[in-house]
């Protein structure tokens, strides 16, 4: 029998800005676009007790927790600290699934010789998080996907649930769940299926697969199986390599070639950041834009030598923009996505492509600082508009010299360096 567990960061977006900024521990804090168009990215649990969560408008949560402080997100931050996550998971197997920046799947059957039982090895992974990045996360421990899923959920925040292994108990554990816990059944799903007296997972384990498909169509009979606990699916590991994306509504529309194209270098800067932390590199680029008027125009492109770097992609995205017909158009939202991504060569190639590698250091250079200096380092292109010459600011002019030349990072750890945001 597998071991699998599902590790789930506890309002991450919102602890990470915690962590940052200590005034915020214990309030109620929305991560999001504070106007009209904002929608929550993530709540504190203090924010949550008011109604607030994740996904809901931001009007309709500053309604329901008037009291509530609005921070904006801080995508490459959240990444930085989801990297050093994973690396932990890491640490107790080579299979790990991702499903997102804060939770994942680890396939731990063959690590209970070197590190314990699934018990265990959960314990140790939210110790270390604990210990090294001072935040909490919850688990689940069970022998398949969905029912450590289930598992983590079930005592949130800073908890752990071992779900039992013998057939017969862990359909009594499961039988009482309420049909919203199941994955895949959304809020506007659920309150259908308690029309029909579906109520619980024991109510779908029981039910009539006819009777199911009425609500939920060709998913019908997979339900009856994962209320059962029944689910073969193996842990895939990258599977959080998938693609790594971007984007924003923007509380007024942008409009014209120069603006749009800062707001996709902005994008093409966070999922840079990404793709290094991670050592992972992208052989497709994606940008996605909305017009006012909610038409979705989207473009990729392959590429021949997968990439990493904030200006490649740029330079990719910024090609794909003129294949749309922008001229006088307004824009909404704008994303940038990587796709078909492949782990960073180990070994140095024969002809390198110097320009390229010298990119990809200063990459890495500015992941370092930020990480360090809580992402003190952006482009001037997207701090003040109207310098349009692009460089970096935040770091001594030598340092940056330094990295291009030999590949060595800053040698002073002075915080005067910080840009201003």
């Amino acid at each position: 029998m597998r071991t699998i567990l599902h590790v789930d960061m506890d309002a991450f977006y919102a602890s990470v800005e915690e962590l940052d900024d200590p005034s915020l521990r214990g309030k109620a804090v929305l991560v999001g676009g504070a106007f009209r168009r904002g929608v929550v990215a993530a709540a504190s649990y203090a924010a949550r007790k008011k109604g607030a969560r994740s996904a809901m408008p931001m009007a309709e949560a500053l309604r329901r927790c008037p009291e509530a402080i609005v921070v904006p997100p801080r995508r490459e931050r959240y990444a930085e600290v989801s990297a050093r996550v994973f690396a932990i998971f890491r640490r107790y197997t080579p299979l790990v699934e991702g499903l997102s920046l804060d939770e994942a799947f680890l396939d731990v059957t063959e690590s209970a010789s070197l590190f314990g039982d699934g018990e265990a090895i959960a314990r140790a992974i939210r110790a270390a998080i604990r210990a090294e990045l001072s935040l909490t996360a919850s688990a689940g421990v069970a022998s398949s996907k969905f029912v450590a899923k289930v598992s983590s959920d079930l005592e949130k925040p800073d908890g752990l649930v071992v779900a039992p292994r013998d057939p017969r108990e862990l359909a009594a554990f499961l039988a009482p769940l309420a049909v919203d816990r199941m994955w895949g059944i959304g809020p506007k799903t659920a309150p259908r299926l308690r029309e029909l007296g579906f109520k619980t997972f024991g109510d779908l384990a029981a039910a009539n697969v006819a009777s199911l498909a009425l609500v939920l169509g060709n998913m019908a009979a997979r339900a009856k199986e994962l209320a059962r606990g029944q689910d073969d699916r193996e842990v895939v590991p990258f599977g959080d390599a998938k693609s790594i994306g971007s984007e924003s509504t923007y509380e007024h529309d942008i409009h014209g070639f120069e603006a749009i194209s800062r707001a996709v270098l902005s994008h093409a800067e966070i999922v840079a950041r990404r793709l290094v932390a991670e050592k992972l590199r992208a052989r497709t680029v994606a940008v996605k834009i909305k017009l006012a008027d909610f038409t979705l125009l989207s473009r990729q492109a392959s590429l021949e030598e997968p990439v990493c770097d904030t200006q490649s992609i740029h330079e990719v995205g910024k090609e794909l923009m003129s294949r749309f017909p922008l001229q006088d158009a307004r824009v909404r939202l704008v994303g940038v996505a990587a796709h078909g991504l492949v782990e960073e060569p180990h070994t140095r190639p024969l002809f390198p492509d110097v320009e390229r590698e010298r990119r990809v250091r200063i990459e890495r250079l500015v992941g370092a600082v930020n990480e360090k200096h809580e992402g003190a380092v952006t482009r001037a292109t997207l701090l003040e508009e109207h310098r349009r010459r692009e460089t970096w600011v935040g770091v001594a002019k030598e340092d940056l010299a330094k990295v291009v030349t030999d590949g060595e990072g800053p040698q002073r750890n002075d915080r005067d360096r910080r840009s201003r945001r």
